[in-house]
């Protein structure tokens, strides 16, 4: 058999927001560069972990429905993590429906069409080769509003091509028993201007629900509910925020900063999501509705270890 020359992945419909990720690029924020980085951190490593690829290696988001690609090429090894609906078309025309954190084996001509996700937001496409891009501050992780990363800071889009490497990998079929669990509350810890809010704002922040609307992207999720009132004033100094930070503008309805956030802020903060809760945030979609409950910082702490513990644990089950 004939050895093709070039590996890559030729773009038929490029899904919506489909760009190049990885874990984002870390110390620049005081010259204006944010982290950025995938979504969801855990299906994200869970992945690579699948191809037993390095965990932080570059990989395929994309949100609500995904990429119709077809691979040019010998053969790739492909996995799709998240709650997320697909096919695989041989090139036999045999049609596969396509499980998550299952790895298939991809074939010259055979096509990968990823209708949607259920019920939630992100997904993740990863291979056994590497895609070949270009790092910018030592990352892929593409911020399409501020024009950074690779693919010259853009979406994929129709009819492009990604090149990836041709190494023939060994690597195995793997598969993964995982579900994306829902949650009943957001955990958050008090923020520094968490006192510039009235008696019966704190309350309401606590104890009633707020709505995703459909102004959330990577850069931040607005929610409505029942105004928040600030007593103190609605526009402070701009000062440094991070992902997570939950910032309450003069019209009192939340904004969740997300992984492209802006690196300052000048609206009041009212509290930040504690990390173990991110991923399962970033993949409530527009119209679900979102409870506040108040931890500690010993307890967030706490959790992010439980975090980093489960996903270890998961890493190990794989088959």
């Amino acid at each position: 058999m004939t050895k093709l020359k070039d590996n890559y992945f030729k773009i038929i419909r490029a899904g919506v927001n489909t760009t190049f990720q990885d874990i984002g690029r870390k110390n620049l924020n005081h010259i204006g560069i944010p982290i950025g980085g995938v979504m969801d951190k855990r299906n994200f490593i869970l992945a690579n972990a699948l191809l037993r690829k390095e965990i932080y290696s570059p990989v395929i988001e994309f949100a609500y429905q995904g990429p119709f690609l077809e691979f040019n090429g010998d053969k790739v090894f492909l996995v799709i993590t998240g709650d997320v609906q697909f096919h695989i078309l041989k090139k036999n025309n045999k049609k596969i429906a396509g499980e998550p954190y299952n790895v298939y084996l991809i074939e010259n001509k055979d096509q990968i069409d990823i209708q949607s996700t259920n019920k939630s937001v992100y997904g993740y496409i990863s291979i056994s080769e590497n895609f070949i891009l270009n790092k910018i501050w030592s990352s892929v992780s593409t911020n399409t509003k501020a024009k950074i990363g690779s693919n010259n800071g853009e979406k994929l889009s129709d009819n492009q091509k990604i090149s990836i490497e041709n190494k023939n990998k060994n690597t195995a079929l793997a598969k993964l028993k995982y579900v994306n669990k829902k949650i009943e509350f957001i955990r958050v810890i008090k923020s520094t201007n968490f006192d510039y809010f009235s008696k019966k704002s704190k309350e309401i922040f606590f104890n009633n629900k707020f709505k995703v609307t459909k102004l959330s992207d990577r850069m931040g999720m607005r929610l409505e509910g029942q105004i928040l009132e600030n007593i103190v004033n609605t526009n402070i100094k701009s000062e440094g925020i991070v992902k997570g930070v939950i910032q309450v503008p003069s019209d009192g309805n939340p904004i969740i900063m997300f992984a492209d956030h802006g690196t300052i802020g000048g609206y009041p903060k009212i509290a930040n999501v504690i990390t173990a809760d991110f991923d399962r945030l970033a993949q409530m979609t527009p119209g679900s509705y979102i409870k506040f409950k108040e931890v500690s910082l010993e307890e967030a702490e706490k959790l992010f270890k439980f975090y980093n513990l489960e996903t270890s644990n998961l890493i190990s089950q794989i088959l």
